[in-house]
């Protein structure tokens, strides 16, 4: 039978101050409600045709939105959805849009997810990164047994 214990000290919001925390809260909700109102409909509503990748796409994030509003009750516990939020979109600029712009050949659609990935601005702005280096980098692991 397992047992529920108290959350561990890396995960405390006691080490954040308040205003930290908002404006955690804040980059959730701005990912939360971009992501509700572009990606919920298109789930909701979906077709047998859609393209394979574009409903996985879709549904990932779907999901991610609804993981984001979670983020506003528990802005620390949730810290992960803002670091992989910021991972995959500067990854991309730098692997897809990036090559593109200097090549010359950035298409149309290209450019819309570029502009779609440059709100990742706000998410890195919120995101306490002394805290991510502390809590996931300096910090010893989880025990392996």
């Amino acid at each position: 039978m397992a047992t529920i214990t108290a959350p561990s000290a890396h995960t405390s919001p006691a080490d954040l101050p308040l205003y930290r925390l908002h404006l955690m809260r804040a980059g959730y909700l701005l990912m939360g409600i971009g992501l509700a109102v572009v990606k919920w409909p298109a789930v909701i509503s979906h077709s047998d045709s859609w393209p394979l990748f574009e409903g996985v796409v879709a549904c990932i994030l779907t999901a991610m939105s609804l993981l984001a509003f979670l983020g506003l009750r528990y802005p620390v516990r949730l810290l992960p959805i803002l670091l992989f939020e910021s991972i995959w979109k500067i990854i991309w600029l730098a692997v897809v849009a990036l090559p593109k712009a200097a090549a010359g050949t950035m298409d149309a659609a290209t450019q819309e997810v570029t502009i779609n990935c440059a709100v990742v601005i706000v998410i890195l702005a919120v995101t306490p990164w002394r805290y991510v280096w502390q809590h996931y980098v300096r910090t010893p692991g989880d025990s392996w047994r």
